[in-house]
C-alpha cells in the first residue's frame, strides 16, 4: 500500500487518472456527479481541472454536515443515526442521493475520517467509505487508507480521490472490453 500510495505516486498519477476517466466518460457519452465530505470538494477540482470537463461533469455536492447529508442528499437520518456518518450505509445513500439530483451516469461519493483527529479503535484515521453507482451498479468500497505509511490528512484526501478515480476508470475500461465482444 505504502508505495502505491505514496504522496508522490499520488500526485503523480492523479491527473492522469482523472483525465483517463474524462476521457472515457466523453467517448461513451456518460456524466458524472459527485457528493463528497472527508474530500471537500477535490473529486470536482480534480474532475474540473481536466479540459473538456464540461462535457461530462454534471455537478458536485460537498455535505460536510449531517444537516446537508439529509436535506441535500437525502440520507435517512436514521441511517446516520444507527450506523453512523462514516459508514457503508451513509456512503450507499450519498450516492443514490447524488444520483437522484444528477441522473449522472456516474456517480461516487466519499465519506471518512482524514484526521488527524475523530478517529477510534474501531474507525481509525484512514477509514473511508467511497460510493459508486456506475451506469446503475451501485457498490461501497473501503479502501484500507489506514495503513498508509504517514497517514496525513493531505494523504487521506489524495489517496481516497485516487481510489476513487482508479475504481471508475477499471470500470469503464472493463465496460469498454465488454462492449468489444
Amino acid at each position: 500500500m505504502q508505495s502505491v500510495y505514496s504522496t508522490e505516486c499520488i500526485a503523480r498519477n492523479l491527473d492522469k487518472t482523472v483525465t483517463n476517466v474524462v476521457k472515457l466518460l466523453k467517448a461513451k457519452g456518460l456524466t458524472i456527479a459527485t457528493a463528497e465530505s472527508c474530500t471537500g470538494g477535490l473529486l470536482s477540482e480534480r474532475i474540473t481541472s481536466v479540459s473538456g470537463a464540461s462535457d461530462v461533469f454534471e455537478l458536485g455536492v460537498c455535505s460536510y454536515s449531517c444537516r446537508i447529508k439529509n436535506e441535500i442528499l437525502g440520507v435517512d437520518a436514521d441511517v446516520i443515526e444507527k450506523y453512523g456518518v462514516v459508514s457503508s450505509e451513509t456512503a450507499l445513500e450519498m450516492v443514490r442521493g447524488i444520483k437522484r439530483i444528477s441522473s449522472a451516469d456516474v456517480c461516487v461519493s466519499v465519506t471518512g475520517i482524514a484526521g488527524p483527529s475523530g478517529g477510534t479503535p474501531e474507525q481509525p484515521v484512514g477509514t473511508v467509505y467511497i460510493g459508486f453507482d456506475i451506469c446503475g451498479k451501485q457498490f461501497v468500497k473501503l479502501p484500507e487508507l489506514w495503513e498508509l505509511d504517514n497517514g496525513t490528512r493531505e494523504r487521506i484526501r489524495l489517496a481516497a480521490a485516487a481510489f476513487a478515480f482508479e475504481t471508475i476508470e477499471k470500470y469503464l475500461t472493463e465496460a469498454n472490453h465488454s462492449d468489444e465482444r
